[in-house]
């Protein structure tokens, strides 16, 4: 009888899930080896969203927790180190919490959803409540934090809740007589999403006292972890904590255990027979540095191989970008000066730009200079390192398809938005069209580049430079919603760029070309060949335009030439 093959586990965040129902799992028990050989007492890894932070704190919780179920690591790397399994595995209590949840638009709420969560995680060890070797005292405390109204909703006081990681620590080092692990994953979430809202100051507070008693100089920890994307500085809630220890993404120590590295991509695809899509799923997923080790990005891959499953013809798509926003890139554009922009251009043709990185940002003031944002982009995984120079400026690039089409992308919605707020600029651009002025249409084009991030001579095939003019002059034209603007429609022989029918019944067809050569007439005039060889206008003839125009335009670099002839109608 075959083998079935294993689940691919698609948003399942669960490590004893995964293990106990058989889907298919990348060994990263590894981590638990370096981390009891590494540790500090608190330990923060920082890492962009979907790398695997949450996995990998579900499987330490289920390896040192009292009680757990030891067949789960079965035939895992972990295993083979069995004096340190004998030592550690199922021997500590272990508070595990995520934050991932708090992200109220309010303060209240906010706080409301934290008390959930303490309150939920005080649960799991209601035999406190009945512990002999607790006081009465004790007993109360524990009680505090599983409070609950007439609503079943958890009702925790100020002071209990900034104590309650404590508390927790204290009343199960007790009652077990042992030290305790503390885990907290995506602990800045409740900042990020108070930053959006409006009460920041009220979080940091919060957090802070949380974490100051649960962190520092708790002498009830064997030792902490925390993850989260972003290294929140210091002054802001970690303040006097000189036990952490932070393992960023330009560490290099554990840099394998988040993301797949290429061998288990190799590994993973060969097991599902997909291995004839390797490239495809380098070329769009892989690229980020995690300290020394190239890593792709674990949702995308197991995303794209679940859809090549039950389509073997399924495009590649931006899963990373669609879980979340893309604000940073667009606060980022907003920001960009001339130079930055030349830079954005560079990383768009797959270069690099030199920049000193601030790791230690707060959330306040990570918009306050294009410097900041520079390192937020790389610390959330818009960006990634290709090495250190002599000064200690990390070289930055894009790390895949996937990001950059996210860039060109918000370039774009970006482009078009600042366009469209000069109404009357646009209005003369669009018209210039529809009278046949090519030379204004020229003139305003040719500005519109100027301002434009583009892409780079070196970026890119012919074909996909040319995509590029074509989407940007689409998105100009379209700021005239009354005319019908179809993009590659079937007319005559062919499909021609854009189709224009506006609403006085004049209709024209636009030809793009890119003049590598930087011969603009000479492509306008290929550009002019082609409309009339392909009778691309027989579309406006049927449809009853009385006025049809033909535009070939040539672009090269941040220059245009638009030419025009008129054709009778029929």
């Amino acid at each position: 009888m075959a083998d079935i093959i294993k689940k691919l586990p698609i948003g399942i965040d669960s490590f004893e899930k995964i293990r106990a129902e058989d889907f298919y799992y990348i060994d990263k028990t590894g981590l638990i080896h370096d981390l009891l050989n590494n540790w500090g007492e608190v330990n923060l890894f920082t890492r962009p969203r979907r790398f695997g932070k949450t996995l990998n704190m579900n499987m330490l919780k289920a390896f040192f927790e009292i009680g757990c179920d030891k067949t789960l690591f079965d035939g895992l790397k972990i295993m083979q180190d069995t004096e340190l399994c004998e030592s550690y595995m199922g021997k500590y209590p272990v508070i595990s919490v995520s934050l991932k949840g708090v992200n109220g638009n309010d303060f209240e709420t906010a706080r409301s959803m934290m008390c959930s969560v303490i309150g939920k995680e005080a649960l799991r060890f209601q035999f406190l409540a009945e512990s002999e070797r607790l006081t009465a005292v004790e007993k109360a405390l524990y009680s505090q934090l599983i409070a609950i109204d007439d609503n079943s909703v958890f009702k925790i006081s100020d002071a209990a809740l900034m104590g309650s990681l404590y508390t927790l620590s204290a009343l199960l080092k007790k009652h077990y007589d042992k030290d305790v692990i503390m885990l907290i994953d995506e602990y800045d979430v409740p900042l990020a999403k108070a930053n959006e809202n409006g009460y920041y100051d009220q979080m940091i507070m919060l957090i802070r006292n949380m974490f100051e008693q649960a962190l520092k100089t708790n002498d009830n920890l064997k030792f902490a972890v925390l993850t989260g994307c972003l290294r929140v500085a210091k002054e802001s809630i970690f303040t006097g904590l000189n036990n952490m220890k932070v393992l960023s993404v330009t560490d290099v120590r554990f840099d394998e255990y988040f993301g797949f590295t290429d061998s288990e991509v190799r590994t993973l695809l060969e097991y599902y027979c997909l291995s004839d899509h390797y490239d495809t799923i380098r070329e769009w997923y892989d690229g980020y540095r995690f300290g020394k080790v190239d890593v792709y990005c674990p949702w995308d891959v197991l995303c794209y191989c679940d859809a090549l499953r039950s389509d073997p013809g399924a495009h590649p798509e931006a899963y990373w970008s669609n879980t979340s926003g893309n604000e940073s890139i667009r606060h980022f554009l907003e920001q960009a000066g001339p130079v930055t922009k030349h830079e954005i251009e560079e990383l768009i043709a797959g270069g690099t730009v030199k920049k000193v990185l601030r790791q230690n940002l707060t959330y306040k003031d990570m918009y306050d200079s294009v410097d900041n944002i520079w390192s937020l982009l790389f610390t959330t995984g818009y960006l990634t390192q290709r090495g250190v120079t002599g000064d200690r400026e990390h070289l930055l690039a894009i790390p895949n398809k996937e990001i950059r089409n996210i860039f060109t992308e918000q370039i774009f919605e970006w482009f078009q938005d600042t366009a469209r707020k000069n109404r009357t600029a646009l209005d003369i651009f669009c018209n210039a069209f529809k009278k046949g002025d090519a030379e204004t249409a020229q003139k305003k084009f040719n500005e519109y580049l100027k301002r434009m991030i583009s892409i780079r001579d070196t970026a890119v095939r012919k074909d996909l430079k040319e995509n590029y003019y074509h989407g940007l002059l689409l998105g100009l034209l379209s700021y005239k919603d009354s005319w019908y603007i179809t993009s590659n429609r079937e007319s005559g022989d062919g499909y021609c760029d854009i189709l224009v029918e506006t609403d006085d019944e004049t209709g024209f067809v636009i030809e793009i070309k890119y003049a590598d050569d930087g011969d603009l007439d000479a492509a306008c005039q290929k550009a002019l060949e082609q409309i009339d060889e392909k009778r691309y206008t027989e579309q406006l003839h049927e449809d009853g335009m009385e006025k049809i125009l033909k535009y070939g335009i040539a672009c090269y670099r941040k220059r245009c030439r638009i030419v025009m002839s008129e054709e009778m109608a029929v």
